[in-house]
């Protein structure tokens, strides 16, 4: 008890002499005795822990004996002393910043700490060198993001410390953007670069986690210029992996370049180019389309879809030969009982909004006749048989549509029966799932016709603009306004979301009060969902890691 009383003592005699002395420096040894005291017992080292740090300036020649001293207590047994030596760590830097990226490294590292009291000094010592220098400090962090090529794969402290450098990024660093980085456009340019530094090893969760942040800069906003639009397309275009060879058995990599496709979706409708994804889709993908497994198949043409209307003519010249193609498969001259009818809305979508960017190039690929005064048009051959052959699968494929249209149709109403008798919420659960099954086929069906209808003319126009609600998106609920003797006009929506065709070929007809019936109760729901994306983490190379 009195060498643990004796240890205090003299740190406080020290402590007193420092505090008084003119010249600090010249009292090197007791700053070294603080030092020493350091191993003593647990209140000396909370102590030396405040010590330490307050009067590390005047010994330079004693920096790194100093830190590395204080770094001890960061790991000592004893909770109560880590914590001390934690909340002094950002001392060292306040009148020596060239200290600063090495604390914030050594912070970051302290993050996976499972004590709230200990957690809460890293989170608070990293704010206040954050606040300090945000550049140093977010330099620091984002070490502990990048690739680990330099370590063992199976360096499982590395990967806690990364993840929680991640996690501190997200709920500490994000939501202050406005007030950190300052100077705005100088440090919403650094963060920037430091996240295309760091992201080609990460999950796909990661990804578009980092990828909605750099959204929500002013840099990338609403009235960001295309080029810096673009900025963000060509970081997803690495993430894809677009310069790679691609193997159809790589199934991580179609389910990334599905995922990335889709991360830039709202990139392309606001103008950035979707060039380089609708080239390697249409050079590297599609040539071994049949090979991908099923749910690749319907993943990538749901995307491809929703793309299809940010394509440039250029682009849309390139890719529509493919299209009809798949087209051709989907599209059989024989009525068969069961047909993918979401993958063919999928294409016959594509193909309008491609074919609407280039209508003159259907003329040889589908026996159209549509004359635009170029030398494409080549309007002096002869494609009937192509038309034929186009426009008989056509009917054959809405023969098809229309009968399944009845069958869903008598299928939903007794659907409503069979809900009104179950019991149980797990009845009643798997009732509303084949429901909603139902009503997307349903919707897929009614977009099929109304795509259709119009393709049979020789000189068609195709529809450019969002008229056509896909099948798996949400529903927009349209107004109506109650009242007789009101005209409707030639296209309007039904309970899909899609707008319907007047009588005739195609979609007229086909809303019967019985579907009209059926319909009831069901457009608040959610019909199907996106393709799941799987993307594990690999290690080497580019791509998400394991």
């Amino acid at each position: 008890m009195g060498e643990n009383s004796n240890d205090i003592e003299k740190l406080y005699e020290y402590g007193e002499r420092l505090n008084q002395s003119k010249d600090i420096s010249q009292l090197r040894s007791d700053y070294e005795g603080i030092m020493e005291a350091a191993h003593g017992s647990v209140k000396a080292k909370q102590l030396a822990a405040q010590l330490i740090p307050k009067y590390f300036k005047h010994f330079p020649q004693l920096a790194e004996k100093a830190l590395d001293q204080h770094l001890y207590l960061c790991e000592d047994e004893e909770l109560a002393v880590r914590v001390q030596a934690i909340r002094g760590l950002h001392l060292f830097c306040k009148d020596t910043p060239e200290h600063l990226s090495k604390i914030v490294d050594i912070l970051g590292q302290l993050l996976i700490t499972v004590e709230n009291v200990e957690r809460d000094a890293v989170n608070k010592a990293l704010m206040v060198l954050l606040r300090q220098d945000v550049k140093i400090s977010l330099t620091a962090l984002f070490k502990h993001v990048g690739s680990n090529d330099d370590r063992s794969a199976e360096d499982l402290t590395w990967e806690s410390i990364r993840e929680k450098v991640l996690c501190f990024i997200r709920d500490k660093v994000f939501p202050l953007k406005s007030e950190l980085l300052r100077p705005q456009e100088e440090m919403e340019r650094h963060i920037t670069n430091l996240v295309k530094q760091n992201i080609q090893d990460v999950t796909a969760a990661e990804f578009k986690m980092f990828l909605d942040f750099l959204k929500s800069l002013s840099l990338f906003g609403q009235n960001a210029s295309t080029e810096r639009l673009q900025e963000l397309v060509e970081i997803i275009e690495s993430q894809a992996d677009l310069d790679a060879q691609f193997n159809v058995s790589d199934s991580e990599h179609i389910e990334r370049f599905i995922s990335c496709m889709r991360i830039g979706h709202p990139l392309f409708a606001r103008g950035a180019s979707s060039g380089k994804f609708l080239s390697y889709l249409n050079k590297q993908i599609l040539p071994g389309f049949d090979k991908l497994s099923e749910e690749s198949k319907l993943d990538l043409l749901k995307t491809l879809a929703e793309c299809s209307s940010y394509a440039t003519p250029q682009d849309s010249r390139q890719l529509l030969p493919s299209i009809v193609q798949l087209l051709k498969k989907y599209m059989v001259r024989r009525k068969i009982e069961e047909i993918n009818f979401t993958s063919i809305e999928c294409l016959l979508f594509t193909f309008h909004h491609l074919a609407h960017k280039v209508p003159n190039a259907t003329n040889s690929l589908c026996g159209y006749k549509i004359v635009t005064g170029q030398p494409s048009d080549r309007l002096g051959e002869d494609f009937s048989e192509q038309n034929k052959d186009f426009t008989e699968r056509l009917s054959t494929v809405e023969d098809l549509a229309r009968a399944k249209i009845k069958k869903l149709t008598q299928g939903m109403v007794d659907h409503n029966k069979t809900m009104a008798a179950a019991k149980t919420e797990d009845e009643k659960d798997a009732i509303k799932k084949e429901k909603q099954m139902a009503t997307a086929a349903l919707r897929a069906c009614n977009n099929i016709l109304a795509m259709a209808q119009p393709l049979h003319s020789k000189s068609p126009s195709f529809i450019g603009d969002q008229k056509i609600s896909l099948s798996w998106k949400e529903v927009t609920k349209v107004p109506v306004t109650p009242g007789t003797g009101q005209k409707r006009s030639s296209a309007t929506v039904d309970g899909s979301g899609a707008p319907t065709a007047k009588k005739g070929r195609g979609a007229g007809g086909i809303q019967s009060q019985l579907l009209n019936k059926a319909f009831a109760g069901l457009n608040d729901g959610r019909s199907g969902g996106r393709g799941r994306s799987r993307q594990g983490r690999g290690r080497g190379g580019k791509g998400y890691r394991r």
